[in-house]
């Protein structure tokens, strides 16, 4: 299967890790990524489409043209840059007057769009291609013993008609179900489906509300599980969960705040033998606690 890779600006940037572990996992799972050429940021939603419809559908619509010229879909890691992408798709796609517009915006750069690619985030693919099944039979090392909590990227969830693919976005099961596949045991919270808190807007205009709204969630974790780490599915949630985690025990004075965040592509690279220095490496909040645990799956059943 092949997909044309959009790392997004935060990744490549700041976590490169991330991509690695994305590009190695994937490679092994039989995915055949193709890079997006010359794409630009998505744009996020505390940009043009927040302000500017057609600076919106030009920005967007240049890198889903990126997406046809390959011939394949897009798959996207972020949860904003999946979200922009894929609502700016259908914004135009049955639209004949907006598309229409958008390929003139487009015309000096020789590029057109038609909607015949479409925008996947990774943990679609991961659940509904590749399956648990697969990712279960192909691990070299498990996370048997430990036991994690799921973050779904609120964009992967609502609005669900145009850019869900759970079966039911309030009681999502792709990333609990990805997660076990590795071995793990999920706890379940009473905030499991609460935003993480790191959305640009929001912590931008209340940085103390973000961060007290984080904590809520970070305290019905240690309160409600056994969590041994969080595993999340967007470069937010995984930075925006560390830095809170970070802020507070500053605050504090005290290492209260503690729980490792992956990436799950990062789990399941590390659980497919990488390296950790390559795939696991760039973190605030120590891992050790979990790495050091990974044990050998027991081919003999």
């Amino acid at each position: 299967m092949q997909l044309c890779f959009f790392p997004g600006c935060n990744i490549p940037a700041v976590r490169p890790d991330v991509e690695r572990a994305i590009r190695g996992s994937l490679s092994v799972l039989g995915i055949d990524l193709v890079d997006a050429d010359n794409y630009v940021c998505c744009p996020a939603f505390g940009a043009f489409p927040s302000c500017d419809e057609e600076a919106w559908m030009a920005t967007s619509g240049w890198n889903l043209s990126i997406a046809e010229q390959k011939g394949c879909d897009f798959v996207v890691q972020c949860g904003s840059c999946y979200s922009v992408l894929r609502m700016a798709r259908e914004h135009v796609m049955h639209d004949p007057e907006k598309m229409a517009r958008l390929n003139e915006l487009l015309e000096p750069s020789g590029r057109t769009v038609t909607g015949k690619s479409k925008v996947r985030h990774i943990s679609e693919v991961l659940y509904r291609e590749i399956g648990p099944e697969k990712i279960a039979a192909s691990i070299k090392l498990s996370l048997k013993g430990l036991h994690g909590v799921v973050q779904y990227p609120c964009h992967t969830l609502f609005p669900s008609e145009v850019v869900g693919f759970e079966d039911s976005p309030r009681v999502p099961k792709g990333m609990r179900v990805l997660t076990e596949a590795l071995g793990a045991t999920v706890d379940a919270y009473s905030r499991e489906l609460q935003c993480c808190g790191g959305a640009g807007g929001f912590m931008k205009s209340t940085p103390e509300q973000a961060i007290e709204f984080a904590q809520s969630k970070l305290d019905a974790i240690l309160e409600e599980t056994k969590a041994d780490f969080i595993a999340v599915s967007c470069g937010t949630c995984l930075m925006h969960l560390e830095r809170v985690q970070k802020t507070l025990n500053e605050r504090l004075g005290e290492k209260r705040y503690a729980i490792p965040v992956f990436d799950y592509n990062q789990l399941l690279a590390l659980c497919l033998g990488f390296d950790p220095k390559q795939v696991a490496s760039i973190t605030m909040v120590p891992r050790d606690s979990v790495i050091s645990r990974l044990v050998p799956v027991d081919t003999n059943g």
